[in-house]
């Protein structure tokens, strides 16, 4: 039976467990943005952790940043998930492409070619 690019993928980076089982994988590259990082954060401070493979994780600003005038983000909340990342980056030591930043784009395009 052929496989899915799903499951070719995923059966690349199986480390331990059978099919149908829970099973452990390797994740090559961690991809971050602004919307629901703030959780995995406050997840890492209460459990007093760090980002395990900072060289493997990539932040960017993204969902929130406005199509024109990209410096100019009127929202409060957008502007609180867009600076918390920044925070977060800094207080982790994760890479971050920032606002402006040569690299700042889609996370979802940005994977591939990081990949």
């Amino acid at each position: 039976m052929s496989q899915t690019m799903f499951d070719k993928i995923w059966n690349r980076h199986v480390i331990t467990g059978d099919v149908g089982d829970p099973q452990l994988i390797y994740v090559d590259l961690h991809l971050l943005h602004e919307v629901t990082s703030p959780q995995a954060f406050e997840g890492l401070r209460e459990n007093n952790r760090k980002v395990r493979r900072t060289d493997k994780s990539f932040a960017t600003m993204d969902h929130n940043v406005p199509t024109q005038d990209i410096f100019n983000v009127k929202d409060a909340i957008s502007k609180k998930q867009i600076d918390t990342l920044g925070k977060n980056a800094k207080e982790f030591g994760v890479r971050l492409a920032g606002m402006g930043h040569e690299d700042q784009g889609i996370i979802h395009v940005i994977g591939p070619q990081l990949a």
